[in-house]
């Protein structure tokens, strides 16, 4: 069965920022399954927009910053 981004449910995201750009916790719930964490990272680029890419290693302030979201995501799996 092909991937239906209708099937796709967001059920939480948030996001924090830094110099560099922008990380984001979700859950997700891909037809009403099980409930799963999305990373992602966002990157400005020389005009100050947002552009995805791949998360990668993720330095001891990255990880402070998104620990308490993911703490957070994790209460909202119940």
């Amino acid at each position: 069965m092909p991937y239906d981004s209708s099937l796709d449910e967001c059920l939480f995201t948030k996001s924090q920022e830094t110099e560099m750009g922008r990380l984001t916790v979700s859950i997700y719930s891909y037809n009403k399954g099980t409930k799963k964490l999305q990373i992602t990272r966002e990157n400005r680029d020389d005009t100050g927009d947002f552009k995805f890419t791949k998360l990668g290693r993720m330095t001891k302030e990255e990880m402070s910053l998104v620990l308490p979201l993911i703490q957070e995501a994790m209460a909202k799996m119940d």
